[in-house]
């Protein structure tokens, strides 16, 4: 009932009272995060502070020096809470790992401490906010109200996307009218999302941990099958909220970026970085990829080490555990590769000219591409480094599976067909707005009541959202 009240007394305020809304919103916003856990009210809140009172700084400021001042203290507040949450431990603990294989022995215990959901996201959000204000991308906000909406939005505060404020923070100084279509779409969107999630993700949890729960028990198919299966269970989950994310916006009169894009369609390891988790991608080119090279030599040693601390820092960014960086690593692996062959193979390329050859070469690369991204997740799922390796060496051991069972049944169709829907409309933002464009009312309800009935009847196991840790 949070959403459906939320959006009545929204509007019953009026349009003409946009800082009433924002107070509202504001409000909600903050019940929302403080439902998961109101200890963490006060850190969401003190990080906006700070953040706002170092951007005005900075922008209120002639001396260079006092900017990187200002900028540093905003730094080292959102990357020191980053780290003392979500980072301290695992770092303490690999420390002395390493101490210990010297023969030392270093007692220790880790500090019990609860990872704030959603900190990685808004704590992003912030930090470009400050740094785009120090580069005289944006002017500081004076309106505290409206940053704090935006740094708390609660559409997409614990998953995403990660917005700029120079998107984002606008939409609350302006005036928002009611719009009975953009609410309609809204309201599609959202069902959509509830689609991918409940019916199609929680399906495919069954099947992913029954096969990872042991994968001891389970040969080269079947593992490859659990990978596969794994890919589109955190897609479908992750783009699921999305879509729910942007549809509760709509309701409110807001818009927020696409996160998703048909990621497992890409053509090369770049390409599927340009369509999966778009806003955090972006982030870390923007903030982290280019300033690096800005400040050296553009030469392939340089290029390397960029793709390198890049995707190490995006897997990382994930979790706090070796997995994770092996995950970002590998996928610096795939880019360096792609940069050193990509060039010499079209330039060798002849036959793109034949309509056909040039179809069988896109389906070869995205299939490849496809293949490289699965083994890759390995990394994603796996408790641990050798459980990962493990898992790898089985699947290409290529033992035969004499009883190879898909486990998931007649779900998997549930998949297949959101595939099939997303592709063939692919140019839209999500299916049902295509649906919503070509056929008459009857025929639309049918399909809206027919979703509606497949969530309620099919959906899988009650799973949280895997990217609310993170």
């Amino acid at each position: 009932m949070f959403l459906p009240s939320c959006f009545v007394l929204y509007w019953l305020i009026g349009s003409k009272k946009i800082r009433l809304q924002n107070l509202f919103l504001l409000i909600f916003s903050y019940f929302f995060y403080g439902f998961w856990d109101v200890r963490f009210l006060a850190l969401i809140f003190l990080s906006s502070l700070v953040d706002y009172a170092a951007a005005l700084q900075i922008g209120n400021t002639n001396s260079t020096r006092k900017k990187k001042i200002y900028l540093w203290l905003s730094l080292i507040w959102n990357l020191g809470v980053l780290f003392s949450f979500k980072y301290f431990n695992f770092f303490v603990d690999s420390f002395i790992t390493a101490f210990n294989l010297s023969g030392h022995q270093f007692g220790y215990s880790s500090l019990n401490i609860i990872l704030p959901v959603g900190l990685s996201f808004y704590t992003f959000q912030t930090i470009s906010y400050t740094i785009d204000v120090y580069k005289n991308k944006i002017k500081p906000t004076p309106r505290l109200l409206e940053f704090l909406c935006f740094v708390s939005f609660f559409p997409q505060l614990v998953a995403g996307p990660i917005e700029r404020s120079s998107f984002l923070l606008p939409q609350f100084l302006k005036s928002r009218r009611f719009d009975i279509q953009a609410a309609k779409e809204g309201l599609r969107q959202i069902l959509w999302g509830l689609f991918k999630k409940i019916v199609v993700a929680d399906n495919l949890a069954i099947a992913v941990n029954a096969l990872f729960g042991n994968p001891y028990d389970y040969q080269s198919w079947e593992l490859a099958y659990a990978l596969t299966l794994f890919y589109f269970q955190i897609y479908c989950d992750f783009s699921g909220y999305a879509d729910i994310a942007l549809g509760s916006a709509k309701l409110f009169g807001f818009k927020l970026h696409v996160n998703f894009r048909l990621p497992h369609f890409a053509a090369s390891i770049p390409d599927f970085w340009r369509r999966w988790n778009i806003t955090l991608s972006q982030w870390f080119r923007d903030y982290v990829h280019i300033p690096f090279l800005q400040h050296r030599k553009r030469n392939i040693f340089n290029r390397r080490i960029a793709l390198i601390i890049t995707f190490g820092l995006i897997g990382l960014w994930h979790g706090a555990a070796w997995t994770f960086i092996a995950f970002g690593l590998v996928h610096a692996l795939y880019m360096i590769v792609y940069q050193t062959y990509d060039k010499k193979i079209k330039r060798n390329y002849k036959l793109n000219k034949f309509v056909f050859f040039e179809k069988v070469r896109i389906l070869s690369a995205i299939t490849l591409s496809f293949t490289l991204l699965v083994l890759s997740i390995v990394f994603f799922r796996a408790p641990d480094i050798n459980t990962a390796f493990l898992i790898l060496s089985r699947i290409f051991s290529f033992i035969p599976d004499q009883d190879f069972q898909t486990i998931i049944n007649f779900k998997i169709l549930f998949l297949l067909g959101m595939l099939v829907m997303e592709f063939f409309t692919r140019k839209r933002e999500y299916p049902l707005q295509y649906i919503e464009k070509k056929f008459p009312r009857a025929f639309r309800w049918t399909i809206y009541y027919f979703f509606v009935y497949i969530i309620l009847r099919y959906g899988g196991p009650q799973e949280s959202f895997i990217y609310f840790q993170f």
